[in-house]
């Protein structure tokens, strides 16, 4: 996936205690047999911090 023109997106992982929460949560929803497609990406938004921004160029 490529960005148009004027967009930013910024993905890192978020301070230390919510990561761990995010993963640990992720574990167990995958313990208690929920399927993946369901559990790993909401894990990934509880991990991830994900910023979408749009900047327009001054003329």
């Amino acid at each position: 996936m490529v960005p148009r023109t004027g967009v930013t997106v910024d993905v890192w992982f978020r301070d230390l205690p919510i990561a761990l929460i995010g993963t640990a949560g992720g574990a167990l929803a995958l313990w208690a047999d929920a399927p993946s497609r369901i559990a790993v990406p909401v894990a990934l938004l509880i991990v991830l911090d994900v910023r979408i921004r749009r900047w327009r160029r001054r003329t």
